[in-house]
């Protein structure tokens, strides 16, 4: 048996790994790769293999940086079936279309903006016969109405000129079409995945249906096993049953652990501080008639921010104003969190469920569906909270309310994610930070959003306890607590520096570890 990495290796995102027997091809994952729009662009574009040499895949969880490609996969003629637990599955029927549209969108606007660039230039009579346009007369042109592009004539423009247009990476039809091949299966059911080669799933904790994967594999007569630890969660955090510590007794020799380092070398700040960490800087906020821009992913930090809102706003602890989620994907997946409450940790059933509340709806919390509505809300004044993706700041709605918003000392941008290297939400916490270490003193930092400069002088908050992913310590506990006899653990899933780190403490606790590089082979 040989794994082969090929993504999220040194590196966070674009997760994808390659499980080879005599027989089979099990992917596990297919990530996105998420950054810099160039660098990331080429990567993605490129599978390291032709999909149709695989048997099946495997998917941990629905978050883009783990299924983002699993349309290119499929458009390139992988005849498998993926499979994931049900709530990943009905995750993902909302996240990949919404992740094509966004390709779409970007792909629309940059040729839109080569096109306007081009005619604004052009001397008169190159463009037809009235001669050169002013600008207005150029974006009148390329525009439907006021918000939407005219595709067919931008892309009219781009051929007939020659101009370097940009082609998403894939379409919603391949999208829906990706779905298709999607099987839901229970936690803890064994699945055939390949010959002689099943497949269990185990709670993760990360996010709703996230999974540790393990698979077995008889391979000439010997029994192998490979765990995929998938992105690890927190213990005792809100909505979702701690990590996985029972593992069945017949499969607890793992030849290869697959084991994630987002926070290799951190530590998280107690989950119990959430909650006071939440009020603090919400009271604090509303005291000067500000407002609370929280970029959010749309599945999981979204539901946990509303359940945590939810109980201080029963609790009395804060001020209950209006609660905007200005994402339709938020509204969607909040409706899948509310289809599978078989996941809900104790809490969650005692808290609201036993009380015939929905955890993740209350009075003052609206969700925000069309275009205009989101303009009207990034004008209004009078202090609100807003959740709204993407949650590093990098496309969507968030970008429109920084944009309105980061000026105002009076607002707080509440940071309670990762934020990858090269993503703007990183330069934002980066900058912010500093600028409140400072005392606020001199010049505020410049942040670039959608080309244009903003002084950054909103308040930066950052909130580490409502990361999904667990930090050191919850990771070795991970480990301890599972009983798996572990032969040999491969780090991955984290930047360079933290999978090193945390392969060292790895390796200090008597594990053997090892932090592969992109393409490396480790054969069992």
């Amino acid at each position: 048996m040989h794994v082969t990495f090929y993504g999220a290796v040194r590196e966070v995102t674009g997760s994808m790994h390659l499980l080879c027997t005599d027989n089979d091809r099990i992917l596990l994952d297919c990530g996105m790769f998420q950054g810099r729009r160039k660098t990331t662009g080429e990567k993605n574009r490129v599978l390291p293999f032709d999909p149709r040499i695989l048997t099946n895949m495997v998917l941990s969880h629905a978050h883009i940086d783990h299924s983002g490609r699993i349309p290119l996969m499929t458009r390139a003629g992988f005849a498998g079936r993926i499979y994931c637990t049900r709530a990943t599955a009905d995750a993902c029927g909302y996240l990949l279309p919404d992740s094509a549209h966004i390709q779409e969108s970007d792909a629309e606007y940059l040729n839109y903006k080569t096109v306007r660039s081009a005619l604004s230039q052009m001397r008169p009579g190159e463009i037809g016969k009235s001669g050169k346009r002013d600008l207005q007369e150029i974006k009148a042109l390329l525009k439907k109405n006021k918000h939407g592009l005219n595709a067919e004539v931008i892309n009219g423009y781009i051929k007939r000129f020659h101009l370097e247009g940009v082609e998403p990476l894939y379409t919603i039809e391949d999208a829906e079409q990706a779905l298709k091949s999607f099987e839901g299966i229970p936690y803890r059911d064994p699945v055939t995945v390949g010959e002689k080669t099943t497949c269990t799933l185990y709670e993760a904790g990360h996010i709703l249906g996230s999974a540790v994967v393990m698979i077995h594999s008889n391979v000439n007569g010997q029994r192998r096993t490979v765990c995929f630890s998938g992105d690890i969660g927190r213990y005792g955090k809100p909505i979702l049953r701690d990590p996985a510590s029972h593992f069945e007794a017949d499969g607890q020799v793992v030849d290869l652990m697959i084991m994630e380092s987002t926070y290799g070398n951190r530590d998280h700040e107690p989950v119990v501080d959430l909650r006071p960490r939440l009020k603090k800087a919400l009271n604090e906020t509303f005291d000067q008639g500000g407002t609370v821009l929280i970029p959010s992913f749309a599945y999981g930090r979204t539901q946990e921010l509303l359940y945590v809102i939810h109980e201080l706003y029963d609790s009395g602890e804060v001020p209950r104003m209006p609660v905007y989620v200005d994402s339709p994907l938020a509204t969607n997946i909040t409706k899948v969190f509310g289809e599978h409450p078989e996941v809900y940790d104790r809490e969650t059933h005692e808290t609201f469920l036993q009380q015939g509340k929905n955890p993740f709806s209350f009075r003052q919390a609206q969700f925000v569906e069309s275009v205009e509505a989101s303009m009207a809300l990034m004008r209004e004044e009078k202090p609100h909270i807003v959740i709204s993706a993407s949650g590093m700041c990098e496309a969507g709605r968030i970008l429109h309310h920084l944009r309105y918003k980061i000026h105002n000392p009076k607002n707080t941008i509440l940071i309670v994610g990762y934020m990858a290297n090269h993503t703007l939400g990183r330069r934002i916490m980066e900058m912010g930070t500093a600028y409140e270490a400072s005392g606020r003193s001199g010049e505020p930092p410049i942040v670039k959003i959608l080309n244009k400069e903003y002084p950054l002088k909103a308040r930066v908050v950052k909130i580490g306890g409502f990361s999904a992913h667990g930090d050191r310590h919850e990771m070795l506990r991970f480990l301890k607590a599972s009983g798996l006899k572990i032969k040999r653990i491969a780090v991955v899933h984290g930047e360079e520096d933290q999978s090193l780190a945390f392969a060292q403490q790895l390796n200090q606790a008597g594990y053997t570890a090892v932090v592969p590089h992109v393409g490396e082979t480790l054969t069992l």
